[in-house]
């Protein structure tokens, strides 16, 4: 893996580039979320209809694995990347997804991490973590850590940042020979805590950082404190990634503190929810929408395609999309879909949904190469919170 920053904007927001397996990825950059290395409705014979090489990031949780195929099935088979025929695709492997596999701070103890997952309650030592890390063998992965929500005590923190920088310690000397490491950086609403970890993990031999425990009941005013205690103790020429945060507003909070990649699950919510994002990615789209306000509901950024108001709509999503799904269906057609329960509507939704977020992301990488970061956030939170 390499990684340098090659523009800033209005203080730490920053663009850089991504050398990982043999893609190279702009960022600020998302992770697509997966169940099981694979999006949760697209196949991946659809993957390719999405933008590249923006969409090869696939995150992964490896605890998806406990269930199915064994690590040593996986290992035999040649890791994630030939079980799943995506061999142009990163996988980045993070402990916990944020909708299955959720830590559970009050199982944890100095054994383990303990997690909800489909397979019950599980607590992970830091050893049988790493087996699963060297038989999916992904591109780049996250020590385990052990993460607490906001409202946790001070000793509980304390103690939190105390096993995850011990359990980094034992993922490295058992770290395989590939794969990037990401040290994991954690500290609940603490400040102290969180610089304290990020001063710790700064001085290991990683690649890079992940930012875990945001997304945990801590509010977006108290955020920015938390993310700039982290960043101002880690070196510039190494990447940041985290997890939990995924509305836009929170994304754009993320990147004006110096993150560069994203896990979200915001797609996958809108897209179950029969939801799709119509905000304007071109400046002189914003007034071109066409959409009263009964039809918007309360959030101007997506609409609701199982609302009766869509049931003779001919239009395509988004008018000049150019996705697979407005070049080829209409707001009637997903919403006849969405009101029959067909899967076809959440396979055309996370399409749409996808493309649209990476725009997104396009455009904040241009904002901050032109050195606007600050102006176009603003606008952004203004016009669409």
């Amino acid at each position: 893996m390499k990684f340098a920053v090659k523009a800033w904007s209005n203080g730490r927001a920053r663009a850089g580039i991504l050398h990982l397996g043999t893609s190279t990825i702009d960022t600020p950059s998302l992770l697509l979320s997966t169940r099981k290395g694979l999006p949760h409705f697209i196949s991946p014979d659809l993957l390719s209809c999405l933008p590249s090489p923006e969409s090869r990031l696939l995150h992964v949780s490896p605890l998806h694995f406990l269930e199915g195929l064994s690590m040593k099935t996986i290992s035999k088979i040649g890791g994630l990347h030939q079980l799943l025929g995506l061999h142009d695709h990163c996988f980045v492997s993070v402990p916990r997804d944020s909708i299955q596999c959720l830590p559970e701070a009050n199982s944890t103890n100095k054994i383990g991490a303990s997690f909800e997952t489909p397979c019950g309650r599980l607590l992970i030592k830091p050893v049988e973590y790493m087996e699963m890390i060297s038989s999916t063998r992904p591109e780049l992965w996250a020590t385990l850590a052990d993460e607490v929500p906001a409202w946790v005590s001070d000793k509980r923190n304390k103690t939190s940042v105390d096993r995850t920088i011990k359990w980094l310690d034992e993922c490295i000397s058992l770290s395989p020979a590939s794969g990037a490491v990401f040290g994991a950086i954690v500290g609940g609403s603490s400040l102290e805590e969180r610089r304290r970890c990020a001063q710790e993990v700064a001085t290991r031999n990683v690649s890079g950082y992940w930012v875990g425990g945001l997304g945990l009941g801590e509010s977006m005013d108290e955020r920015p404190a938390l993310l700039n205690a982290v960043i101002e103790a880690l070196p510039e020429e190494k990447p940041r990634l985290i997890c939990g945060l995924g509305l836009p507003e929170e994304i754009l909070q993320g990147i004006a503190a110096g993150v560069d990649l994203f896990e979200s699950t915001y797609i996958y919510h809108l897209t179950l929810g029969g939801f799709a994002l119509t905000f304007p990615l071109d400046r002189t789209q914003i007034n071109a929408l066409n959409l009263a306000p009964s039809d918007v509901g309360s959030d101007p950024r997506k609409i609701n395609l199982r609302a009766t108001v869509f049931r003779k709509d001919t239009m395509p999503i988004v008018e000049g999309c150019t996705c697979y799904t407005c070049r080829n269906h209409t707001r009637a057609y997903i919403n006849h879909l969405l009101n029959v329960h067909e899967m076809l509507a959440q396979i055309l939704l996370e399409i749409h949904n996808t493309h649209h977020f990476l725009g997104f992301f396009r455009l904040i990488r241009e904002a901050i190469n032109a050195g606007r970061f600050e102006e176009f956030r603003k606008e952004f939170v203004q016009r669409w919170r």
